[in-house]
């Protein structure tokens, strides 16, 4: 969805020297000029596991033939990472030729869409001036959302804002919730899929009623009409590649309840303790993100119930042999847990997370289990 390769900044940087002589002047286009919406099936790689949205603008007339496209940033920015947990690291429009777009994709072997918008020449000259402008401009750069402000919502606010009214809405899948949404473009990587499902909070279970994904506006603008008339024209394959979902025998659903039933079954302090200290560990980072992050996604963060900072405490308890509070916050934990549990009854993710809820129960149960009868004796 993002172009999170540096080497698809460079790409892209390099080809906007090809069409400096075309973004600096103001061309007027002509009667066959095309404006098109481009559509680029996922991938395997973490950048392009949801695909990418683009706006291609034709006109033979003037030997000129573009494609327009949000996501792309600089590595280069002081305190990159930071800003990018915090979520104000600014990420900015680029520009190729659509003989070099299409090279790329052809090498990563991702399918590309195209629909043509069945719009006046008026709107297409709009979109043209607005794209060129913007590039040329500070409007080039926008804060990254990873729902509200991405390559695909920021193509649809070009086209509501030039086509003049909020044509573009969506369509498509508008009862379930984002993270419902989510899930099959994780298909074959499941600790993807398990990290994503933790670390956000409760803005994505609210029902996907916003266009944010490539596909989704794909599959919406064949359902749209603009002045009477449907707005696209058929959907052209540009490229066809069969979809190869990526496999691993180990980035799987079964090699992590193995690993877990491992430290269940093992039965040593030690392991426990470090199991503790990692789920601890993970819910103070959530609770700080929660906070510190701009990105509404990951407030509101209920997986801390699971992931619980208690359990830091815990951990302490139990390196300073203090049976009592130890059983205390292990029952503690198990009140938070069956909470928990209740919260995630609806939800997608409920799956995926029961190994660890399981596993939680089970060392808790057991670590009351070892400091129960010193109490007793005490």
């Amino acid at each position: 969805m993002n172009l999170l390769l540096f080497r698809k900044l460079l790409f892209t940087t390099i080809l906007l020297s090809s069409l400096a002589n075309c973004f600096s002047q103001n061309i007027k286009l002509s009667k066959k000029a095309l404006v098109s919406i481009i559509t680029c099936d996922t991938g395997n790689e973490s950048y392009s596991l949801f695909g990418h949205t683009a706006i291609r603008i034709k006109d033979e007339a003037n030997n000129f033939d573009a494609v327009y496209n949000y996501g792309a940033f600089d590595f280069a920015t002081p305190n990159f990472v930071a800003k990018f947990v915090k979520g104000d690291l600014q990420y900015f429009a680029v520009a190729s030729t659509f003989f070099d777009f299409m090279s790329q994709y052809s090498y990563e072997k991702r399918s590309v869409y195209e629909q043509e918008l069945n719009i006046p020449l008026i709107y297409k000259q709009k979109i043209y001036d607005n794209l060129t402008h913007t590039l040329a401009s500070s409007e080039s750069f926008y804060t990254y959302k990873f729902i509200d402000k991405n390559c695909t919502s920021m193509v649809v606010e070009i086209l509501n804002k030039n086509l003049g009214s909020n044509i573009i809405v969506k369509k498509v899948d508008t009862e379930k919730t984002y993270r419902s949404i989510l899930f099959p473009y994780f298909e074959g990587s499941f600790f993807e899929k398990l990290g994503t499902s933790i670390i956000f909070g409760n803005k994505v279970d609210e029902e996907g009623n916003r266009i944010f994904l490539p596909l989704e506006l794909h599959k919406s603008l064949k359902l749209i009409s603009f002045r009477n008339n449907l707005l696209c024209k058929e959907s052209i394959v540009l490229l066809n590649f069969k979809k190869e979902t990526g496999s691993s025998i180990w980035n799987n659903f079964y090699i992590f309840s193995i690993l877990l039933g491992f430290i269940i079954l093992v039965n040593k302090r030690g392991i426990d303790l470090f199991y503790f200290s990692i789920m601890g560990i993970l819910g103070v980072f959530f609770v700080f993100v929660g906070f510190y992050s701009l990105h509404k996604e990951l407030t509101y963060n209920y997986n801390i119930l699971l992931f619980n900072p208690i359990l830091l405490a815990l951990v302490y308890s139990i390196l300073r042999k203090n049976s009592k509070w130890t059983v205390n916050l292990c029952l503690i934990n198990l009140g938070f847990l069956l909470i928990y549990l209740i919260l995630m009854i609806n939800k997608i993710h409920l799956l995926i997370v029961t190994p660890l809820i399981v596993t939680n129960v089970i060392l808790l149960i057991k670590t009351i289990s070892r400091n129960w009868k010193r109490i007793i004796i005490i």
